[in-house]
Parts: C-alpha cells; structure tokens; sequence
C-alpha cells in the first residue's frame, strides 16, 4: 500500500550482509507470511509523521493510486485493504497514524477497534503501545472498560494488547490490583497462537516458532508486566505472585525477567 515509499529507506546493510538481514529478522520473529523489508522503528516514525502531516499515495491490491491528504485518510485505506498484504513496516506505521490523530478518546478506540485484529507479531503490538502517550490523559476507568473485549479474546495478540497497555497506563495506585486481578482470569489454554512451539533454533528465519510454551507471547506478557509492577510495587507484587493461581511457566519468566531489568536485578522477585 505504501510499500513504494518504504523501499527506498531500507539500508543498504540489510540488502547485502545476510548476517545483519538475518538478526533484524530473528529479532522480529513475524510470521512467514507478513514480509520485512528491513526498517527500523526511527525511520517508520519519520514516515508516519510525514503522512499525518502531508498525507501520501498508496496503492491499492488492484493496483489502482490513490491520492491521501493527510493521516486520517491513509487510516481508513489500511482498513480497507486485506491484511494479508501488508508487510511488517506498514502495519506498524498504521498504528503509529492512530497515534498522531488529533482526535477524542472515543474516535481513537474506534480507530482502534479495526487495528488490534490486525496485530500478529510482538514489535507491532508493543510498539504501538509504548507510543500511545495519549492513553496517559484518558480517564483511566474508560481505558480499563474498554480494554476488557481484548482481555477476554482468544487471539494471542489481542490479549496481549491488553496487557502491554494496561502495564504501561495502568500499573499504579487504585489500578494496580485490577491488573492483578485479570490477570488471574486468563484462560491460557483458550488462547490461540499461529505460533509453533519447538525445541532448538528454527531451521529457517521466519519459522513462526517460539521455545516456550503456547501462546508464549501472552505468558511472556504477564512476565514482562509483573517484572515492571515489582519495579513500582514491590512487595504488593511479590505478595500476589506468592498467592496467584498463574501457571509455574509464566512465574519462572516473569523471575528471569525481573533478573534481567536493570530496575530489578537486585530487588528480590519472590
């Protein structure tokens, strides 16, 4: 759709070291059907500013150009397109335009409500999330209600849509135990992954694999967001830890990521 104004800001690195294209790819782990051309998060923010600014051509599946004069129209292309064409990077740039409109809470969940089906990958959920700044001044009750319908999916991202956001906005005083609360809830066997748990390194780069148990990028985020809320809440997360019902598996990630966060490797974890 806007891939044209992509390739020309791949680095040439990524284009002729194969080591280098395969490491960004690893790092990535997006499924084997979304394609990566190669860019970084710094060069797809430069993008999505200017196409919020001063709107852009895309392309449609047909092959039909079509003139957007600004964020708000490239917006409702992305919808309309099947999301099975889109690579890596367009998916990305589409949450960073959400996140630029100047508009209520209420449009932006609308927005919202089109995107987060789209997420199939890690990068593109947390870094959407990390740039949400907005969600900081929404009334936190409004944010929590809406954030439920994503809590209580099946798909794998979407849940951790949830959680990635609710760690960012929600991990603080009268929120904090609500957190807790869902995140006893979770149905982790209900929840469906695309991704394939093996043991060992993938035979090829984009393997859609992981080595943990499924849907490993939830579970990875109830880690990632425990290890955050003992930063903030120490022994209110300990405590909970101690007496969850949280599967053993996602206790032992959320203790090594604790011990690899340079806010908690020396805070005890449990």
């Amino acid at each position: 759709m806007i891939e044209h104004l992509l390739q020309p800001l791949v680095c040439d690195r990524f284009i002729s070291d194969a080591r280098y294209r395969e490491g960004h790819l690893r790092v990535v782990n997006a499924l084997p059907q979304r394609r990566v051309l190669g860019l970084h998060t710094p060069e797809m923010k430069l993008v999505a500013k200017r196409i919020s600014r001063d709107g852009c051509d895309v392309m449609l599946p047909g092959g039909e150009i079509r003139r957007c004069c600004c964020g708000t129209e490239v917006i409702g292309c992305f919808v309309q397109v099947p999301r099975d064409t889109l690579c890596y990077e367009e998916t990305v740039i589409w949450g960073f335009l959400i996140n630029l409109e100047k508009c209520t809470p209420e449009h932006r969940f609308a927005m919202l409500s089109n995107y987060v089906p789209v997420l199939d990958n890690w990068a593109v959920c947390d870094a959407f999330c990390a740039n949400a700044k907005w969600m900081a001044k929404v009334e936190k009750e409004m944010l929590w209600i809406w954030l439920q319908q994503w809590f209580a999916s099946k798909r794998e991202f979407e849940v951790r849509f949830a959680l990635v956001t609710s760690m960012c906005y929600l991990l603080c005083d009268g929120w904090v135990g609500k957190v807790f609360d869902r995140l006893e809830t979770l149905p982790f066997n209900d929840i469906v992954s695309q991704y394939r748990t093996i043991k060992g390194k993938p035979k090829t780069i984009q393997e859609g694999s992981v080595q943990g148990v499924s849907p490993y990028y939830v579970r990875m985020g109830v880690a990632w967001l425990l290890a955050t809320a003992l930063a903030k809440f120490p022994e209110r997360t300990r405590t909970f830890v101690r007496d969850s019902k949280l599967p053993a598996d996602v206790v032992r990630l959320y203790v090594r990521k604790a011990r690899e966060s340079f806010r908690t490797r020396m805070v005890e974890a449990d």
